[in-house]
């Protein structure tokens, strides 16, 4: 069972940027895509942006697209999410996920197998 770790969130003000990072455990990591999701307060989680194995392939939701970058490093077993230019409507808990099975892109939760704790991230107006 592959456990997931991020870091990297906090308190910064509109405009500003962040980079996440997921640290994951285990030898499979390099095997499966990756995906960030975010859930803010009331409402449902949401799909962020995909990795697939090797990084070579990316996919984002409309919202993030142009301004957050998904990146892997499959030596260190971590996986990023380069956020910049934020909204204050970005706020929310982010978590990374891993899939196992589905195809790529795959922007449901149904789809991932695994899940970290999350990391708040707040954008300040």
């Amino acid at each position: 069972q592959v456990q997931l770790v991020e870091s990297g969130g906090g308190l910064v003000q509109a405009g500003g940027s962040l980079r996440l990072s997921c640290a994951a455990s285990g030898r499979t990591f390099s095997r499966y895509a990756m995906g960030w999701f975010r859930q803010a307060p009331g409402k449902e989680r949401e799909f962020v942006a995909t990795v697939s194995w090797s990084g070579g392939r990316t996919y984002y939701a409309d919202s993030v697209k142009g301004r957050f970058t998904i990146s892997r490093d499959n030596a260190k077993n971590t996986v990023y999410l380069q956020m910049n230019s934020l909204k204050p409507e970005d706020t929310a808990v982010y978590y990374c996920a891993l899939n196992r099975h589905g195809p790529f892109p795959t922007t449901r939760t149904v789809g991932y197998d695994s899940w970290g704790q999350g990391t708040q991230v707040t954008v300040s107006s």
